[in-house]
């Protein structure tokens, strides 16, 4: 499967091992063009590679949808 995702302004916590992990929350469509939304924790570029670029873009955001708004609680944003 593949998804392309948009980092939102978004951030929740998950509960990993028993530790809260921040999560920004993404928003994409799959291939086939279902919406979705994924928490993630972390990204990384292979340390050979120049990631200036990388670290810019991840840097921008936009605020999260109506329909992101809706399916998860409020309370699990910050």
């Amino acid at each position: 499967m593949k998804v392309m995702l948009e980092s939102t302004s978004k951030i929740t916590f998950l509960v990993v091992n028993g530790e809260e992990v921040p999560a920004r929350v993404w928003e994409g469509t799959t291939e086939s063009g279902i919406p979705c939304h994924a928490y993630i924790t972390r990204i990384a570029v292979n340390a050979q590679h120049d990631a200036a670029e990388f670290e810019r873009d991840l840097r921008e955001t936009r605020p999260p949808s109506a329909d992101l708004a809706r399916a998860i609680p409020m309370r699990m944003v910050l």
